[in-house]
């Protein structure tokens, strides 16, 4: 994320001076694949606090996960690039699967191990996704949601072969993985069997987000960077920031949504979660947690959060 804003000043900056060369600096460093980045933790909470939460949860969740067998699947998205996931068994015969979507520049088994454990303990097998362009999945350019709602279509259809039909789904994601769900929710053609839509965190559009940190950090409006990068991403990576939005999916779908989001989410905006809670016809709730940073939620609440996940989904599946 230090990536995403320092690049958005600077092409702002330069924007701001009517060069393209500067908008296309935001493009080049956010929208391609990027995995030398690093998230910077201070730009989601507070350093202390991730500490904490690394000691207490998300290291020992992880060694847990980890321990247990695993399954590696492989499938092709509908542009060809192969895409991969591990399949965890919970103990026992799991009627139900959570498929689990992480954020930007994060992987499946880093960013997904807590809450794919949290899922495993209660009895319902996980899928970690890695999104296009992280991870061991292929790809030269990040979706944001917009692409990546259609490769959630793919693992969905996948299990669907594989079982039949039979297991019930939840979809899950945090930032861009909550992002992600929201979009895919949207799909007239959403099987059935999808049941539930848990969304931590989602940001609206990356067209929003992206105007959000200019506007915050450099005091600028998105005309004319946005402008710029949206026509270069439409030209490179085949899709634009405004073509679909989790607002326009919400209105759309009739599967129910939990919405999540940290009060203190200084990233993306506290404000997105309520708006989609707002627009969205479908059965609803939503959980505002007090003092979560960005994607941190959990972290901040863990029996808030697995309280308010649980009764939720047990009124729909």
């Amino acid at each position: 994320m230090n990536k995403l804003i320092a690049a958005a000043g600077t092409a702002a900056l330069l924007g701001a001076a009517g060069t393209a060369a500067g908008a296309y600096t935001l493009f080049k460093r956010v929208i391609p694949r990027q995995d030398e980045a690093k998230v910077d933790i201070s730009e989601m909470a507070d350093m202390s606090r991730w500490e904490e939460y690394k000691t207490n949860t998300i290291h020992p969740n992880k060694e847990w996960l980890m321990a247990r067998p695993a399954e590696h699947i492989t499938i092709k998205a509908r542009d060809g690039i192969t895409l991969h996931s591990d399949y965890f068994a919970a103990d026992g015969e799991a009627d139900t699967i959570a498929v689990c979507l992480h954020g930007y520049t994060g992987q499946g088994l880093s960013d997904c191990a807590t809450i794919a454990t949290v899922f495993l303990k209660k009895g319902i097998d996980a899928l970690v996704v890695d999104n296009r362009a992280h991870g061991k999945s292929e790809g030269k350019y990040i979706g944001f949601g917009i692409l990546d709602r259609f490769d959630c279509m793919s693992w969905i259809k996948y299990l669907n072969v594989r079982f039949g039909g039979k297991k019930k789904i939840i979809l899950y994601g945090v930032s861009m993985g909550g992002t992600t769900v929201l979009m895919t929710a949207g799909f007239s053609d959403l099987p059935e069997n999808v049941k539930a839509i848990v969304a931590d965190c989602a940001f609206t559009s990356p067209y929003d987000v992206f105007a959000h940190i200019l506007k915050r950090d450099y005091h600028l409006p998105a005309f004319p960077v946005m402008n710029i990068n949206d026509a270069l991403c439409r030209k490179t990576a085949g899709y634009g920031f405004k073509d679909y939005s989790t607002l326009t999916a919400v209105k759309a779908t009739r599967c129910p949504v939990l919405f999540i989001h940290g009060k203190a989410d200084n990233f993306v905006p506290t404000d997105m979660s309520r708006q989609n809670y707002e627009a969205c016809t479908a059965p609803k709730d939503i959980l505002l947690v007090e003092n979560a940073g960005h994607a941190a939620s959990y972290y901040e609440n863990p029996p808030l959060y697995e309280e308010k996940l649980f009764s939720f989904l047990d009124k729909y599946l």
